[in-house]
């Protein structure tokens, strides 16, 4: 046994023990006036973002928020009879990671029947995955690979063939989305689908024909992702309790990387209230291990105005469900799309869009609707050519309604200019940045020149002019779910496939990405004040790590994993020692699920949910 594995396990023996002898008749409450924690981590190496207490040794919870941070000894001072006392073996912990921008709840809905590719090194290992999944799936059901991975991170450094998916998995209709820039269809799904050579494309796709006419099985967005949207919705679905199970899988699976907190942007296919309602049950019922706030994403082109001036009516910002005090989950404001006429889409293998003339008007009411029902928005911009477009709009309503404070956000910003950003900011909005040039550097450098790469987004510049910024991932189709990744990009400026795109001077320091992971992405639901920081009164959460984020090499950093989570007090993930401590899910359903094969990210294995009774008691 090494000596690290020792080392736990002496240390977990020492929590034990001292846990046991805080419970025996013989223990005595905190000396003074320390007030009895509920729960206490002693010898860990505690970064806080807090400003007048930047490093601690341990931390104490009570009522699920910070009590105190410290020195082991001050912090032994909270510990009570029915404390628990975890050791934490001098790992380093984190305030609970925050995505600024991402789809959880579409994700959950789906989870239970996708294959991941994220994280998965060689192609020749994915298509082995599809062969099995394939092999295993009943007729009438459909394997689905929905994006999160990039060409560039298998060795081979290319995409599958047509012939390759075509041979993997014979008969079972099968898709494969890259990004949003295109999908692989099986002849089976093809079939399935009941295209042939009189199939129409449909606007802003196009389906890829052989020299006979009829579909090859490669779709493409020209760029708009719809084509994409459209096709998957058309696959079987999970029944409602399976969704439930799905969801619950899935939001465990966040919390195996540390996520504690996810802004939801809405999503194609994500429609209100229906498809949040499997969310807001687990919600009241107690079920989410992480907190949610989230955007309502307009569905139908030429509707938007009709479908916010219903939701307008619905439910108002700032509403919150469910028994994870004090915000489970947020309803947070409209967008990320609020009008499809705005949708820059980010297919960096096509041309730029040049968005119709049409769309300010398409857009001006929108807004005017939600400032006027002081409702926080945020808009897809890729581009600042679109950005400096919908600024305009924005000016316009601020100019006969102030904005007086709403919060408002730019999603994306890659090639947003000092100028817009200055913009943005008189404006009193924030831009939500995600790590979508981890998974296509290569290709924006191939389009727009290295140069023009090296600021995209311009990370740097939106703080040297104080624009608030959170960092995410945008997962789960464009990319993966895997903060680490979105880290590692922010710290070292290199692709998934490696590429160097941002140099050395435009990168974060490895605090500056980790503060814009947690309270930086605060900010855009409006909780700075109460999450991202861990100091007295903040929300308890937080993330023991597997290996400490300050000290591993760059190239390591994609592979960190929390080997504890804690939201709101209460351990919702725990790994090695910390195992028994998380409570057992149901077995997942169906039970040819993907991911009761291969796991999530990775392919890391299947998710054991069996706990024991927890030691720390």
């Amino acid at each position: 046994m090494s000596f690290p594995k020792v080392r736990r396990l002496l240390s977990l023996t020492a929590a034990v023990l001292l846990t046991l002898s805080a419970c025996s008749p013989r223990a005595v409450r905190p000396p003074g006036d320390a007030a009895t924690a509920d729960l206490v981590v002693l010898d860990a190496r505690v970064t806080t973002l807090d400003s007048q207490r930047p490093e601690a040794r341990a931390l104490a919870v009570k009522d699920g928020r910070v009590l105190a941070v410290g020195t082991t000894e001050a912090i032994r001072a909270h510990v009570g009879p029915d404390t628990r006392v975890l050791d934490a073996a001098g790992r380093r912990l984190i305030p609970g990671l925050n995505d600024s921008h991402n789809h959880v709840i579409r994700g959950g809905l789906n989870y239970a029947l996708e294959l991941r590719w994220d994280g998965v090194k060689r192609l020749d290992q994915a298509l082995d995955m599809l062969r099995e999944q394939a092999r295993v799936t009943p007729p009438g059901e459909w394997v689905r690979v929905v994006g999160g991975w990039s060409e560039f991170q298998f060795a081979e450094r290319r995409m599958p063939t047509l012939e390759e998916i075509n041979a993997a998995t014979g008969d079972t209709p099968t898709f494969v989305l890259h990004l949003y820039a295109r999908a692989l269809l099986n002849r089976a799904a093809v079939k399935a689908l009941g295209w042939d050579a009189a199939t129409a494309n449909p606007p802003g796709g196009e389906i890829v024909r052989g020299p006979d006419g009829q579909p090859t099985g490669l779709i493409l967005a020209k760029p708009d992702a719809l084509i994409l949207y459209s096709t998957l919705a058309r696959a079987p679905k999970l029944t409602r309790a399976q969704q439930l199970l799905s969801t619950r899988h899935f939001l465990r699976e966040y919390n195996r990387f540390g996520l504690t907190s996810v802004i939801d942007a809405g999503g194609g296919g994500q429609n209100f209230p229906d498809d949040y309602s499997v969310i807001e049950e687990l919600a009241d019922q107690d079920g989410l291990t992480l907190r949610i706030a989230y955007y309502l994403f307009a569905q139908q082109r030429g509707r938007e105005l009709s479908d916010y001036q219903r939701w307008v009516g619905m439910t108002v910002p700032g509403t919150k469900k469910g028994l994870l005090t004090p915000n489970g989950y947020l309803m947070a404001g409209g967008g990320e799309n609020l009008v499809w006429e705005a949708g820059d889409f980010e297919n960096f293998l096509e041309e730029r869009p040049e968005l119709g003339h049409g769309m300010e008007a398409a857009l001006e009411p929108v807004i005017q609707l939600l400032v006027q029902h002081r409702w926080p928005f945020r808009i897809h911009g890729t581009y600042d050519e679109s950005i400096r477009r919908f600024l305009d709009v924005i000016e316009k309503v601020d100019r006969a309604a102030p904005l007086d404070g709403l919060r408002w956000t730019v999603d994306h910003a890659e090639t947003a200019s000092p100028e817009t950003l200055k913009r943005i900011q008189a404006l009193g909005g924030g831009v939500a940045v995600q790590s979508r040039m981890a998974m296509q550097g290569e290709y924006f450098t191939e389009r727009y020149g290295a140069p023009a790469a090296a600021d995209a987004p311009p990370l740097r510049t939106m703080l040297e002019l104080g624009v608030p910024v959170g960092l995410g991932t945008d997962a789960t189709r464009v990319d993966t779910y895997n903060p680490w990744v979105a880290l590692a990009w922010a710290v070292s400026g290199r692709t998934v496939g490696g590429l160097e795109v941002v140099p050395p001077e435009r990168r974060l320091t490895r605090e500056e990405a980790l503060r814009l992971y947690t309270v930086g992405s605060a900010w855009f639901s409006g909780e700075e004040d109460t999450k991202g920081r861990l100091s007295p009164g903040q929300l308890a959460d937080f993330a023991l790590l597997d290996a400490d984020y300050f000290a591993v090499p760059e190239a390591r950093i994609p592979d960190l994993r929390a080997v504890l989570t804690v939201v709101a007090g209460r351990v919702v993930w725990g790994a090695e020692e910390y195992a028994p401590l998380m409570a057992p899910l149901p077995a997942l359903e169906p039970a040819w699920s993907p991911v009761n094969r291969f796991g999530g990210y990775g392919a890391e294995g299947a998710p054991t949910s069996a706990a024991r009774h927890s030691p720390g008691r």
